[in-house]
This record gives structure tokens, sequence and C-alpha cells, in this order.
């Protein structure tokens, strides 16, 4: 199942199918893809002097190169390390220095704010794929066909988790498990075909990168937006310009979608984009009110997915007519879930100590998959602590309803203990997104001297909205129990978010902690 191997399975049998596009331009077929791919992987070998299993970093906007590379890297029996482009350098210096990185390919203002961080990095290459080395590559000789038959195993794309509880540790992703991924993809969330299309507006870096494989393996037909990301206007008419498209979108890039299509003010919500098969959600929370907004304004064609980088996109998933079906019949504790497990995966619920806990309960959520990493990259210790037995152990506290429907209460680090009881911030957030004037909404525990913690929500309010505590507080007393409210409200214009749309929770208990608000009475 290496992934180059299946690439070349796709050029025998879509050889004059499109296959990458920029924009509404027109598309490389698979066969003259693969002739630009085979080009760039002899380059990197015999010009670039890498061996199998180097690792090559993408310091990159979304772009067609980026796929081009990826499929490359591939063919040279490589390793795709891929990096946020909104990183800082010093921040991808770490990842280029940790990952023993060869050579960095970039380009744009990146490039430039890389050169000066690669010159004090031994033996690393730094290449601008819109550069003179890497036109000459394609314009060169490729490298002959030669299908790997033994690599299931090797590393394909180890990925730099996020960093925010310390240092980010590489994820090791072998060509094995990003294959059993794609085929998850196509059992679970959308079955495709050669007349699909994939979206690319979110980071390719992240999980819009990781679904090239499925469509890559079924014929379908890449699109790279021209700004390298989210622009709505440009988004929407190529929503108009293809048909049976795809995109993978975290919650604040739908959140943002819904809204411009209200902008529209088109009288039938299949009118703002005609051409959208489904919007496929993952990457942070995505709460019941936000899901209603989507389907209300996009019809049954929202999909999510819930998968960490140790399992790339891959636990559970909950496909576009269970979500739609769910939002007709006021399903709200479906629409609460992340779906059913994958395919392949088997999900325990365990407590503290390791051990299963009742149906119902919750615990931690542990995960056996062959989509499972191989462990982290040069850190036995942290692999030997995640993966116990060969079970992964998420962080993620959660539950398996009578159904069989997996609900995520928290990060097990993010879940508040006030008087001895846990309070999960996910159930208080979604009841403070009930109200009308609460746009975006994040729940944290803060020091306490008499209960330990608090409940503390800090709240973004709609444009020309308002609200105050007194209505916030009545919602939650009504809703859920009463120690569940939060004892602090802090109303603030946005909230931290890292490069993938996740709230930086640690920036707000800093916040918290500088403003010192009084402790109220429980």
């Amino acid at each position: 199942m290496h992934l180059s191997r299946l690439f070349q399975r796709s050029v025998h049998m879509f050889g004059d199918r499109p296959a990458l596009a920029l924009g509404s331009a027109a598309a490389l077929s698979y066969a003259e893809l693969d002739l630009r791919v085979r080009a760039l992987a002899r380059w990197l070998r015999e010009d670039l002097k890498l061996e199998p299993g180097d690792r090559v970093t993408l310091a990159m906007k979304n772009c067609t190169e980026y796929a081009e590379a990826l499929l490359a890297i591939w063919h040279a029996r490589l390793c795709a390390v891929p990096v946020n482009n909104k990183l800082h350098p010093i921040e991808i210096a770490y990842v280029l220095e940790n990952s023993g990185s060869r050579v960095c390919l970039s380009h744009g203002e990146l490039h430039e704010s890389l050169c000066a961080t690669v010159k004090l990095i031994p033996g690393l290459q730094l290449v601008d794929v819109c550069g003179e080395s890497w036109r000459s590559a394609l314009a060169g000789p490729a490298m002959a066909v030669d299908p790997v038959r033994d690599g299931d195993d090797e590393v394909a794309w180890l990925f730099y988790t996020s960093g925010t509880t310390g240092r980010p540790k590489g994820v090791m992703l072998s060509h094995a498990n990003l294959a059993m991924m794609a085929l998850n993809f196509s059992a679970d969330v959308l079955a495709i075909d050669e007349d699909d299309v994939l979206l690319h507006v979110a980071p390719m870096s992240h999980g819009g990168g990781i679904y090239s494989i499925p469509y890559f393996l079924r014929g379908g037909l890449q699109v790279v937006a021209p700004s390298g990301g989210l622009d709505e206007p440009e988004l929407f008419g190529l929503l108009n310009h293809y048909r049976r498209a795809s995109l993978f979108a975290a919650p604040t890039i739908v959140g943002r979608m819904v809204q411009h299509a209200k902008t529209l003010q088109l009288a039938a919500r299949n009118e703002c984009c005609p051409g959208l098969r489904c919007i496929l959600t993952g990457g942070a929370p995505f709460y019941v009110e936000d899901i209603k907004a989507a389907v209300a304004c996009f019809g049954p064609r929202i999909a999510q997915v819930y998968g960490q980088g140790e399992t790339p996109m891959t636990i559970s998933a909950i496909g576009a007519d269970h979500i739609a079906a769910a939002v007709t019949t006021g399903d709200d504790e479906m629409l609460a879930s992340v779906g059913y497990p994958q395919t392949t995966v088997d999900i325990d619920i365990l407590d503290g100590d390791g051990q299963p806990v009742p149906p119902g309960a919750t615990g931690e959520v542990t995960v056996r998959s062959p989509t499972v990493m191989l462990g982290y990259w040069d850190n036995p210790k942290a692999t030997a602590q995640t993966l116990p037995n060969g079970a992964l152990r998420t962080g993620d506290v959660g539950l398996v309803d009578a159904r069989g429907l997996l609900h995520l209460k928290d990060r097990s680090k993010d879940v508040i203990i006030s008087g001895g009881t846990n309070i999960y911030p996910r159930e208080v957030e979604e009841v403070l997104l009930r109200h009308l004037a609460v746009e975006e909404v994040s729940v944290i525990g803060v020091p306490d001297t008499e209960w330990g913690e608090s409940v503390t929500a800090f709240v973004v309010r709609h444009a020309d909205a308002s609200v105050d505590e007194a209505a916030l507080n009545a919602l939650c007393i009504a809703s859920i129990a009463r120690f569940k409210r939060p004892k602090h409200y802090v109303f603030v214009p946005q909230l931290p978010k890292n490069p993938t749309g996740k709230v930086l929770k640690d920036v707000l208990r800093e916040t918290f902690a500088a403003i010192a608000l009084p402790t109220h009475a429980q």
C-alpha cells in the first residue's frame, strides 16, 4: 500500500482524466502530472543527493506545487514533513532541526524569511518552488516507474503536533497508515469517484493535504484556490464553476462561509453554491447551533470527522445524511456527538487506571486501528506513554452512548474540577452558544481558593449585539446544573486560535490571570 504505487495505479486507470488545477484554469491530466512528479523525484534523488528515508520539509502556502512535491517525495521514497506556513521562522527551524530535514521547499515571503534560518542548519538546502532549480527539474528527465512493493511501513508523513503543551512532537505516519485512512474516508465519510473535486482552502499541511490521498486514489480532481487560502468570493466562485466539489474546512471556515452566503441574499440555499457536494468538517469542536446554521444554509451537505494527528482524520465520523436527518428531527444528541467509529477503528473508554468504564460512563478515549501512528519521531518515552500496548491514548475525555455514538467532552487537561466535581467546558459552551447575541465562546477553569477551580467563559458577541452576564446566567441556570454555570464572564473581541482554528485555552488562562477578576461565590 505504498502511496507511490497507488498513485501509479491511478495513472494507469485515469490517465486522461483531470488531476490537478489552479482555480478554474485548465487542469493537468493524471498522465501529465505523473511526468512532472517523476521528474521532480529524479531531481530530489540524483541532483539533491537525497537517500531513501530522508526528510523533506514543505513550508509553503497552498499551491499546485505542494501536491506535486508530496507525490514526488513519495515516489522518491522520501518522507514529507509538512509545516503550517503561518508559523514563525524560529518555530519552523525547530521542526527542520528536530526532523533532520535535508531539504526545505518554500516560496514567496516565507522563503525569504527562512534564508537566514537555514544558513544556521548544516546540510540543509532551501529550495524555492517558484525558482529556477524547480523549473529546471520539471524540464529534466523523469525517474523510472518502479512500483514499491515492500515499503508499507516507511514513514510517509512526519507531522508535528501543535505543541500547545510543550515542544511539538513529530508524529510518524506510514504509507500503510495513510492508505488505510483513505479507505476509511471512502467507507465512512464520502464515497467518491473520478467525477469528484476536492477544493483546497484549508492548509494542505494538515487535514486538507491528507485528504488529497483518497481523491488521487479514486481519480478525482484537486483544485487549489489561487489565493492559497480562504477567500469567500473566490471560494463561492469555484463552487459555481465546478460540480461535485467538496472541501475540508474547520468549523471557523464553515462559519465564515455561512456568513458570506447570508450577504448574498439568495432566495434558495442551493443557489449560493450549486456545485457543492459536501463540506468535510473537523479539527475543532463543531457546536450544535453552528451545525444547524450550516445545514440551514447549505442543505444536507455537512459531514463531520474526528481524528488526531496520531490517527489522521480517522477515529469517528458522521455523514451528511445523518447530520441532515438529525437537524430535521431535532436529534441534538446526535448533533452533539462526533459520530460512529470509522470502519477500521476500535474505541475503548478507559478510567484513570486504564480499565474500561461501564457503558455510557465518561473516560479517556483510546483507539486501536491500522491508521494509528508508528510513534513519535526520536521520542521513545512519549511513544511509550501514548501507545501503551499499541492503543492510542488520545487525551480526549468522552463516552459512547447506547446508539454507539461517540461524544467528546473535552481534552483531559481542560476538564474543570470544581468542588471535587468534573465540569466539561464543551457542555457549558453549547448552552451559551444558544444565545443569539453570542458568536463564539470558550470556557476554561481558573484557580479558586475555595472550590479549586471556577468556571470562566470568554465570550465574543455578534457585531452590534448586546448581552450581559445576567442573561447568560439565566440561560445556563435554565439548561444545566447550577454549579456548572460560569462564575466569571470576560467579553472579548475575538478568541486566540492556532493556525488550524483551535482555541488556545492556555492563552485565555494567561489573560484571565492578568486581569485578576474577583472570585464570586459558588
